[in-house]
């Protein structure tokens, strides 16, 4: 497969969650770990399916963390259950989750409206579920060269502070006391 042409969407409502699922897998694991494990993941989660998945209960979690064929990671197993359950409150069909995501708007609207109602999906991780539907995105250079939010914040908070805190003098795990010479 070539990794850098662009999927097409879905043809089942199970393959959104899935390339959905990926991504909050994915986020801050090497993504060899991802694939080794995928096949047992894909088990796990009832192949995807996103009526099956959303049925899926505190005590399946708990299996699936004490499950050492997948990535044992109690939150992002909490987000792939509560991301099957937006998903089956959009629509029970692709056409209609496709729709969905069409009617939010240019890509950075629709990027921001995502990461707020499905978990686990930040920034990069939003660009590339769009991506791997088959939704139209800038290319990644672009993409990634805009300021994001939280750039535009620290760049902010750095104009205003100006010089270097206190606070940002201490060794980390350094408390303020430990810091401050004795008087």
């Amino acid at each position: 497969m070539d990794h850098h042409k662009q999927p097409k969407p879905p043809r089942e409502l199970s393959g959104y969650l899935e390339s959905m699922t990926r991504v909050v897998f994915s986020s801050g694991l090497n993504w060899r770990v991802v694939e080794a494990k995928w096949p047992a993941i894909r088990q796990a989660f009832r192949d995807f399916e996103p009526e099956r998945v959303a049925r899926m209960t505190p005590r399946d979690v708990d299996r699936l963390a004490g499950d050492s064929r997948v990535i044992r990671n109690v939150p992002k197993i909490e987000a792939t259950v509560l991301n099957a359950k937006e998903v089956v409150a959009i629509g029970k069909t692709p056409d209609k989750f496709r729709g969905y995501l069409r009617s939010l708007g240019p890509v950075p609207e629709a990027a921001a409206v995502l990461r707020r109602r499905f978990r686990y999906l930040g920034d990069h991780g939003t660009y590339y579920f769009l991506w791997s539907v088959g939704e139209k995105v800038p290319p990644w250079d672009e993409w990634s060269r805009r300021p994001s939010k939280p750039a535009v914040i620290a760049k902010a908070k750095v104009k205003k502070r100006g010089t270097k805190s206190r606070a940002s003098s201490r060794r980390p795990g350094q408390s303020r006391d430990q810091h401050e010479p004795a008087q």
